[in-house]
């Protein structure tokens, strides 16, 4: 298993950056990729964007592409999420989580471990 804690979330204005963290702890960090994923009130949860386990191949949604950056840092056993150029609609909680599932995939269902959250609110 593998435990997951996000952090870094906060208020932001429309334009303004942020970067979230996610910290993980137990099972080898580098036998999973890891996601993130975003849910806004009365919403379901999306994909936002995902890391291969090396960290060599990232994917992400067309809504954040261009403006979040996922990457990771295998020694440090921490995923991260840059996001830029932030709009009101980013507005959510959002969670990491990780899948030991070979290959690209927007299906959370895939991923068998996810953090608590941490909620992001970015004003107009």
């Amino acid at each position: 298993q593998v435990q997951l804690v996000e952090s870094g979330g906060g208020l932001v204005q429309a334009g303004g950056s942020l970067r979230l963290s996610c910290a993980a702890s137990g099972r080898a960090f580098t036998t999973y990729k890891m996601g993130w994923f975003r849910q806004a009130p009365g919403k379901e949860r999306e994909f936002v964007a995902q890391i291969s386990r090396s960290g060599g191949g990232t994917y992400y949604s067309d809504s954040v592409k261009d403006r979040f950056t996922i990457s990771r840092d295998n020694a440090k056993n921490t995923a991260y999420l840059q996001m830029n150029s932030l709009k009101p609609e980013d507005t959510a909680i959002y969670y990491c989580a990780a899948s030991p599932v070979i290959g690209f995939t927007v299906d959370r269902t895939k991923y068998a471990y996810w953090g608590q959250g941490t909620q992001v609110t970015v004003s107009s």
